[in-house]
């Protein structure tokens, strides 16, 4: 073969393989080989997309050009692209995907902000940048306003709650079952208004009204408003037979349902002290749905409180002084289940008095996950112990057991309670949350309100509000919706060199604290000597003292070489795998490139 035409056969050889990289990339199937699936769409995603009847648009928007720009977000916005571009084939000319670079002070710019997105700063830089997705079908838009990489294992869920919100053109309605005061009632009589004005609803409840149409039920209702896609059900009392086997039905038939218990509510017990002095009935502090939990496999007692030592609430009792209650829990980020979305990037609760729940034994079609446990400094202790007991009281009567189950979500198929009731469904797949507490829901534990220039306004006190409304997020969607869960990340952290390091670490630290430690005694002696001088600042040593100074600095130059090699030899094995694989990511793709074009000039010679 002549010189050029070898030239020419290697020029073609590398066309080749862009043209293969390029036609790869635009092939409508990928092979996932992560551990977690997190490049393929779940069935769940491919139902929604099926299921999309007009013309739907999604827009990326990201400043992609922006100076100081992390590469974690040029990564993550890659990640995005890729899987929407997955939604777009999917959707079968359903979708259509627009990708935009978005400059500073161009159109594109006052559109972004028109639809809602919101500007991020880049640390360190302090840049205004824009991170959004933007959905648009008809006259319906949605958006995600700021995208963030710490959420990316729920990537795939939030893509598809955005195209099932955007073809919803009503409101979800909820059904709302409670005893609590979610809902103001304004006095009889306007003429005995109390002193600080009108009561008003509990922040929460305005916080549903938003995203939901709510249909109040009363506890005396035999039957459930028809067409609800969720159903909240919030510390029941009393209710009829009637009420029971339509709430067991309404879960059977595969519709969500959202479950408050408390074995000690607050708000009773302070009603229920009011109503003494005016010599009423105290109302019952505990609820309780016994005939429906225990057909449904779960385990509850309204007559026990957890308790736990490690997540105490600060609290003011008499006389000014603040001691900590082990049965007001302060739930930090560690408590809550970061692989759920109704508790994922939450980071802090408070619970007041809660209960515990558990999946009862022999229960193989249930999937139990829990959303909220206490620290394993935890106990159950009886709730009567609590009416007059102090915080160091009730501490006294906790003996660690483990971890509780505060709140959960129970996923699978259930039996229902009237298996011999007329046209009774015997069992059906169903979607429960169900929270051992109630208090955190009223405005006492979750905000604080405060009246700025004429406007009230609130400010949260902790993630209680945010939990409620995640909940009810996940649950009000599409059930398609409630099939997708939490993946992984397309970052992998490096766990053989974590690994490594842990061991040679093992290896080496015994050795470093005992050399630490006689090079500190060396020091201290040295010291000493050095410090006997007079008036005029002189040396006062013999000879003999002299000669120990010596040796002294001569152990400790000696040491610090020695805490020098052992320092060295605990990152020898992970700078020589760096190197390797350095050499490998090298070397091995020219060795393949070579070896192909040696094939190929092999095969090509006549």
């Amino acid at each position: 073969m002549k010189p050029g035409s070898k030239v020419l056969a290697i020029a073609l050889l590398f066309v080749g393989l862009g043209l293969v990289n390029f036609v790869a990339s635009r092939l409508p199937f990928r092979a996932d080989a992560t551990a977690e699936n997190i490049y393929t769409l779940s069935a769940g995603t491919r139902s929604l997309l099926g299921q999309i009847e007009e013309p739907l648009t999604v827009e990326l928007y990201f400043s992609r050009s922006a100076a100081g720009l992390p590469i974690l977000y040029k990564n993550y916005a890659a990640r995005i692209e890729s899987m929407l571009r997955q939604y777009e084939r999917a959707g079968r000319g359903n979708l259509v995907l627009r990708v935009i670079n978005l400059e500073p002070d161009t159109p594109a710019e006052e559109a972004a902000a028109r639809s809602g997105l919101q500007p991020q700063l880049i640390p360190g830089t302090g840049e205004q940048i824009y991170f959004g997705i933007v959905a648009t079908q008809a006259d319906q838009q949605e958006a995600i306003s700021a995208l963030n990489p710490q959420r990316e294992q729920f990537l795939e869920y939030d893509l598809s709650a955005l195209l099932h919100s955007v073809q919803q053109f009503d409101k979800p309605r909820l059904g709302l079952l409670t005893s609590l005061p979610l809902r103001a009632t304004p006095p009889a009589n306007p003429m005995m208004m109390p002193p600080q004005g009108l009561p008003q609803n509990q922040y929460v409840l305005g916080e549903w009204e938003k995203t939901y149409e709510i249909v109040p039920i009363e506890p005396t209702a035999t039957t459930l408003p028809a067409d609800l896609d969720a159903l909240a059900v919030i510390h029941p009392q009393n209710l009829a037979p009637d009420l029971l086997f339509a709430l067991d039905q309404f879960l059977l038939a595969g519709r969500p349902l959202f479950l408050a218990l408390d074995p000690a509510s607050q708000h009773f017990k302070r009603a229920g002290g009011q109503q003494a002095m005016m010599m009423g009935a105290a109302p019952n502090v505990s609820s309780d749905l016994p005939t429906l939990l225990a057909a449904w496999g779960l385990a509850y007692d309204p007559q026990q409180v957890v308790g736990d030592l490690a997540l105490a609430t600060p609290v003011q009792t008499g006389q000014g002084q603040v001691s900590r209650f082990p049965v007001w829990l302060s739930l930090p980020a560690a408590s809550l289940n970061a692989s759920a979305p109704p508790t994922a990037q939450l980071s802090s609760l408070l619970f007041i008095e809660p209960g515990a729940v558990s999946l009862a034994p022999d229960q193989p079609d249930l999937d139990f996950t829990p959303l909220v446990t206490s620290s394993p400094q935890a106990a159950t202790v009886p709730s009567f112990t609590l009416q007059f007991a102090q915080p160091d009281d009730v501490a006294r009567q906790i003996n660690p057991t483990g971890t509780q189950t505060l709140a959960a979500l129970v996923t699978g198929t259930f039996r229902t309670a009237f298996p011999d009731r007329e046209n009774a469904t015997a069992t059906g797949p169903g979607t429960l949350v169900i929270v051992t507490d109630t208090d955190w829901l009223m405005d006492d534990y979750s905000v604080r309100r405060f009246n700025f220039l004429g406007v009230q306004a609130a400010e949260p006190l902790n993630d209680n509000l945010a939990f409620g409304s995640n909940v009810l997020d996940f649950l009000a969607g599409s059930t398609d919706l409630l099939s997708i869960r939490g993946k992984g990340s397309s970052l992998r952290p490096f766990t053989v060199v974590r690994e490594m390091e842990v061991v040679a670490q093992q290896r080496y630290q015994d050795q470093l604290v005992a050399l630490e430690s006689r090079l500190s005694s060396v020091q201290q002696q040295l010291t000493q000597l050095q410090s006997q001088t007079t008036d005029a600042n002189r040396l006062v040593a013999s000879p003999e003292v002299q000669q120990a100074i010596e040796d002294f600095q001569a152990q400790e130059a000696a040491m610090r070489r020695e805490r020098r090699e052992i320092r060295r030899a605990l990152r020898e094995d992970i700078d020589a795998l760096k190197n390797r694989l350095l050499l490998a990511n090298l070397l091995l793709p020219t060795i393949l490139v070579v070896a192909f074009g040696a094939w190929f000039h092999r095969t090509r010679r006549p």
